[in-house]
């Protein structure tokens, strides 16, 4: 937990960067999937009460990143193999309604932008990988977010991509996947790039099926 912060008293939401500090550790592993939340050890490391954490716990709960365990209390979500499959089934539909959308309205630039996002996967790849993977694939969604020309779908896919990210963490970690990822990823920006929104779409369900198959078979799950 050394990662972890003390939270500024100039803050104006005090809950607000708290939810914040404690999301962002969750997401970049520093809480490991099914590992127990201290109440009373969260409060000493960020410097914050037992009620700001407790409100924090509770929201990231309604995010899916925390469970309240009876007679436990709060640990990080761990998801068991039908979740994994139904947070994908929605992921599909969400994504692939996002890449037709950022095909008939994305600028010239954010297509550019999407590119130079994967160009820089494959530098990954050719370095042999580092912490700023996750970084970069975040950068790419929030480019395909931002111009796709809808914004409720935009708004539900960033929260779903939350829970994915812990995921990901893992998935995109094991031999083989980062490199058949940034093949997958090149082929559907060329698409986008050719202004193909079927074979755009049809790229971005084959993405994720396989994406959703590797989770399966390389992530610690709750049984």
């Amino acid at each position: 937990m050394e990662q972890l912060t003390r939270i500024s008293r100039e803050s104006s939401s005090l809950r607000q960067r708290t939810t914040e500090a404690l999301r962002t550790a969750i997401l970049e592993g520093v809480f490991a999937p099914g590992q127990k939340l201290s109440e009373r050890e969260l409060c000493e490391r960020l410097d914050v009460s037992r009620p700001c954490i407790r409100e924090s716990l509770q929201h990231l709960q309604a995010e899916g990143l925390v469970t309240i365990v009876l007679h436990r209390g709060p640990e990080v979500s761990k998801m068991d193999d039908n979740e994994v499959r139904d947070l994908y089934a929605v992921r599909v539909s969400l994504e692939t309604l996002v890449v037709r959308g950022f095909v008939g309205h994305a600028t010239a630039a954010q297509k550019t932008a999407l590119r130079t996002c994967v160009d820089r996967l494959a530098a990954q790849v050719r370095d042999g990988g580092s912490s700023e993977l996750l970084s970069i694939k975040g950068e790419f969604y929030d480019i395909l977010i931002d111009g796709c020309g809808n914004s409720v779908v935009g708004q539900l896919l960033r929260q779903l991509n939350n829970r994915v990210t812990v995921l990901r963490r893992t998935s995109m970690a094991r031999p083989g996947r980062l490199p058949q990822t940034v093949k997958e990823l090149d082929a559907l920006v060329r698409a986008i790039e050719e202004g193909q929104e079927d074979k755009a779409a049809e790229l971005c369900c084959e993405h994720l099926r396989n994406a959703c198959a590797n989770a399966l078979n390389g992530v610690p799950l709750a049984h």
